[in-house]
């Protein structure tokens, strides 16, 4: 995998002090053995692109735009941006592994709508070290929510009705963090879903490496 991102970084003007920074913030993230699982081929995520390698190439595009909007004159948190980046798409199961998942009976809680809750609650039960500072992780929470936008998020109010894959999780997540996940997802609300952008400028930079990187996987694209 380090080979494959300093292939990818090449591509830019990235100082190895830059480099060994991406290294530093996302490998504790990247080696966890859920993120690990995602990384399989058999767990598809656009194309033939597997989840954790879709997380990955967001993760390097994200850094690459946050030195760009940086140099525009923005305050970028540069930390926080990679966290989101790292954690937006850690939902629960292969969603074209339909015998996995949990059958849905309502439009808006199929996947496109409500992974984004899948993968704040799976951040929250695998990166406990990463979610000490309230403030901070309100943004991961908004950011990991809205990274989807302008596509809608599944508004959340009663958790057991959003048919979420990973419901037995939430026993370890504290009422706190469910009122900001119900805070987040409500905002913007139209009927039951949230047309909200995210609330930080590192959580929108997320959302655009995601439109970038996934169009580029759904089409095959390759880099100039």
């Amino acid at each position: 995998m380090r080979e494959y991102i300093l292939s990818e970084f090449s591509k830019y003007k990235i100082s190895e002090e830059k480099i060994d920074y991406f290294f530093s913030v996302v490998s504790p993230i990247f080696m966890h053995p859920e993120f690990q699982k995602r990384v399989d081929s058999k767990f598809l995520h656009h194309g033939k692109t597997s989840l954790g390698m879709h997380i990955i190439n967001n993760s390097i595009l994200t850094y690459i735009l946050c030195f760009k909007f940086i140099s525009l004159g923005y305050d970028i948190d540069i930390d926080l941006a990679l966290k989101i980046s790292m954690l937006h798409d850690l939902y629960e199961v292969c969603y074209k592994d339909k015998e996995s998942c949990v059958k849905k009976s309502k439009v808006i809680n199929l996947h496109g709508f409500v992974h984004p809750i899948e993968a704040v609650i799976n951040s929250f039960c695998w990166y406990t070290d990463i979610f000490k500072d309230e403030d901070e992780y309100y943004k991961i929470i908004d950011g990991i929510i809205h990274h989807m936008w302008p596509f809608p998020v599944r508004c959340v109010n009663d958790f057991l009705d959003t048919e979420i894959n990973n419901y037995g999780k939430l026993v370890f997540i504290s009422d706190k963090v469910k009122s900001f996940i119900v805070e987040s997802s409500n905002r913007f609300k139209i009927f039951n879903v949230s047309f909200g952008k995210c609330i930080c400028s590192e959580g929108n930079i997320v959302s655009l490496a995601d439109k970038i990187v996934s169009l580029k996987e759904i089409f095959n694209f390759k880099n100039p």
